[in-house]
Order: C-alpha cells, then structure tokens, then sequence
C-alpha cells in the first residue's frame, strides 16, 4: 500500500512540474526557423530576398510588452525585405486597455522592410475584434489583406505576387476574389498566398495549382507536442496541415507554430517561434 501512495505522489509531482514547464516556461522564449525556399519561378533580381512570416500573438493572453518587444527586436536584427503576419493578433478572450493598444501599435509600427508588412485576418480576431485589430494594422503600417492582394516592385520592374485570405473559419475566405488580378494578366511568375487556416490549402490548390508558396499559422502546431506523437491539441481548420512543412505537389505550405496560446495557456515542447525565409532562384 505505501508503494502505491509513494508512486501517487511522485506521479503527482511529475505533473505538477510539467504544467509549470508548459506554463511558465514553454511559453516563454523564441526560436527562429530559418528556411531556404528555392524556385524557378522566383525572379532573379530577387534572389535572397528575405522574409518574416509570424503568427498568432494572442496578445494580453501570455503575451506581455516586454515579450512582443523582444520579437519586434528579434524581426528588426533579422533586417527583412517583407514581414508576413498571418493573424490572431488579439484573443477572443482578452482584450486590451488603451494603454496596451498604444504599446502595440508603437511596437508593431517599429518593423522595418524594404517592401512592406502585411498581415491578415485571425478567426480570434474577427470573433470579438475585428475593428480593433483593423485599426491597430492601420496604424503601425501593416497593410491588410482581405480577399485582396498586393504586387511589390523592385528596381527592375520584376514583380511578386501577395495575396490574402480573410478568415476560413466564418466562411469568409475568397480565393478567386484574391487571384482576380490574373483573370486579366499572367506576367508574374511568383504568388505567395497568406491564409490564417492551413487546411484550406487544398480548396486554393484546387482552383490555383501553380501558387508557389503558402504561408499559414493557426495550428500553434499542436501547441503541446509529444515526441513521436506531434501535436496534441487539433484546432479546427488545422487537423490536416497542423506541422510547419508540407509540399503539395508544386506548392510549399509553411504553417508558422505561433507565438501565443489560445484555449490553454500552456506550452510543451513547443516554444514560441517565427520563420526566416531566404527566396533563391535555382
């Protein structure tokens, strides 16, 4: 009986270390994934052109000041060309002050790019949200895609194609509104499509097979993994596409693990992270 209640306890002890772990300290920290993406497609007066793609701040959740300081910091030291911000910005359960709203909106403000920000709609920021967030990318310089798209420019005229989805998850998603520049063009050879659910990358393909990358968050990869097992924790529009790297046919989908929580506050073996992306023509 005392081995029974002597291995009770230190079962319990164990899990009470793990859930301080995945509170106080997997949730804490930043990785940054750097990931090289070579194409044919990438014009070579881009070549090594480099990218920021960030997701799923959930701001005010776990996510104080001092941690979106650090990231701002950590994207500025990477000197980016683009910065890609594939949504939840807010938790639908949190919403913050007026004074937290002005830090935000400095700190988003302080990226620096060569062609610009650009973000997209969350399903938690649309929820409870939405004019907010609008008006926090709006003034910080992130330009926002709804159903719409962006072509940047360089010094040789050659062209990239952005474009982006509004949230998957309250049926709000255009692809053919996004790609409607190519009903009348097809000079640009590099499309790059940002969408907050990854699992709607099939109904993309579908319709848009020669999009070259796919950019994705909302999955916080499982948010706590187990070794051997992935990810525990299946949000809804990510329970296909829930790991960081998938190649479909001619089309690479990255799916950014995130950088806050939602639902639970815990990580686990997990830490927050963003992705370095370097464009090479091959």
């Amino acid at each position: 009986m005392k081995k029974i209640i002597h291995f009770i306890i230190f079962l319990m002890i164990i899990i009470c270390i793990i859930l301080f772990y995945a509170r106080f300290i997997g949730t804490t920290g930043l990785n940054t994934n750097e990931i090289v993406i070579t194409n044919n497609n990438i014009p070579i007066s881009y070549d090594g052109i480099k990218i920021v793609h960030f997701s799923d701040i959930h701001y005010t959740r776990v996510i104080t000041n001092k941690r979106v300081e650090e990231l701002i910091n950590e994207i500025n030291r990477l000197k980016p060309d683009i910065v890609f911000f594939t949504g939840d910005l807010i938790d639908t359960d949190s919403t913050p002050n007026e004074e937290n709203k002005q830090k935000l909106i400095n700190f988003l403000k302080e990226i620096k790019t060569t062609y610009g920000k650009y973000a997209i709609i969350g399903n938690h920021d649309y929820d409870n949200h939405l004019e907010l967030v609008k008006e926090i990318y709006n003034l910080s310089n992130f330009k926002l895609l709804e159903n719409s798209y962006d072509i940047i420019y360089n010094t040789n005229n050659d062209k990239i194609f952005i474009g982006g989805l509004n949230t998957v998850s309250f049926d709000l998603a255009d692809i053919d509104k996004t790609m409607q520049y190519f009903n009348d063009h097809d000079n640009i050879s590099y499309k790059i499509i940002l969408v907050h659910e990854p699992d709607y990358t099939d109904t993309i393909l579908e319709k848009y097979p020669d999009i070259n990358l796919i950019l994705s968050g909302h999955s916080h990869a499982g948010q706590v993994r187990l070794p051997f097992i992935g990810g525990l924790i299946k949000n809804s529009n990510a329970i296909k596409y829930s790991e960081e790297y998938y190649q479909i046919n001619n089309t690479k989908l990255f799916v950014s693990n995130g950088i806050g929580v939602s639902r639970y506050n815990f990580r686990l073996f997990n830490r927050p992270s963003i992705n370095f992306y370097r464009l090479y023509n091959n």
